[in-house]
């Protein structure tokens, strides 16, 4: 590709040559390709992200299309994973982008081999598997952890903010994992920053979801808008590639 040096010209203006080699050499695993992951995915590598591993185990619902930037009417029925490596690719053809079409659970933790990577980005919705990735994570030295909390019934953009997790406010998502943890008597081992927002509003009464959109676990399907979701997703990878930067 031609002129394919130039793509980061206005990154490089802003972090400077070392900070842009630090994001290019930084090796990021991202969970969940959703409404905030698939965001976020985008965020990474636009931003000069070298090496990034995306994992979904879902395939793209007619129900996704509000929200998520793998979802097109061509798209739906396809693995969220294979849409998103194509157009990741064709962001940066230089990067290295691995897509893994399967879940994290407490079975497959070990497949994913986290104490590889600089970053573990948590965009789950299934609270045990979420758990778990959080208590795993932290468990191990080298991965840094930030983890988005529940971005559905959500409306307002100003409520959303970063805390670390036990400073969480207002969130039911955040609540039930604090449950979780103490109930088992698994704590996590860091501290972790998390996107949320103490908003709360109800769902209204519609028919039930036919597109064939795979819950994985779910508690519920709550309803969600592309903005919140979106927000959360940039807002994620903004704290990746600001702790890259200034470690640079």
């Amino acid at each position: 590709m031609e002129h394919i040096e130039d793509i980061f010209n206005r990154t490089e203006r802003l972090i400077g040559s070392e900070g842009l080699e630090a994001l290019s050499g930084a090796r990021v695993i991202l969970f969940g390709l959703g409404g905030v992951g698939s965001w976020c995915a985008e965020a990474l590598v636009r931003s000069g992200v070298g090496h990034l591993t995306i994992v979904d185990a879902d395939r793209v619902a007619v129900s996704n299309i509000n929200r998520q930037l793998p979802a097109l009417v061509s798209t739906v029925g396809r693995p969220k994973t294979e849409v998103m490596a194509e157009r990741l690719a064709a962001i940066n053809p230089e990067a290295e982008i691995k897509a893994i079409e399967g879940l994290y659970t407490e079975a497959t933790s070990s497949d994913f081999h986290l104490e590889d990577y600089d970053y573990v980005i948590d965009a789950i919705d299934s609270l045990a598997d979420k758990a778990h990735l959080i208590l795993h994570a932290t468990s191990l030295k080298r991965p840094r952890l930030v983890s988005s909390m529940g971005a559905a019934l959500k409306m307002n953009p100003e409520k959303i903010s970063v805390a670390e997790f036990w400073k969480v406010t207002g969130c039911p998502l955040a609540a039930a994992l604090r449950r979780k943890f103490k109930k088992s008597g698994r704590m996590p081992r860091r501290k972790f920053k998390c996107v949320y927002s103490p908003e709360l509003r109800s769902n209204h009464e519609v028919k039930e979801d036919e597109s064939g959109a795979m819950s994985f676990n779910k508690v519920a399907v709550n309803g969600a808008m592309c903005h919140i979701t979106a927000i959360f997703g940039f807002m994620l990878a903004g704290l990746v590639i600001e702790g890259i930067v200034e470690k640079s």
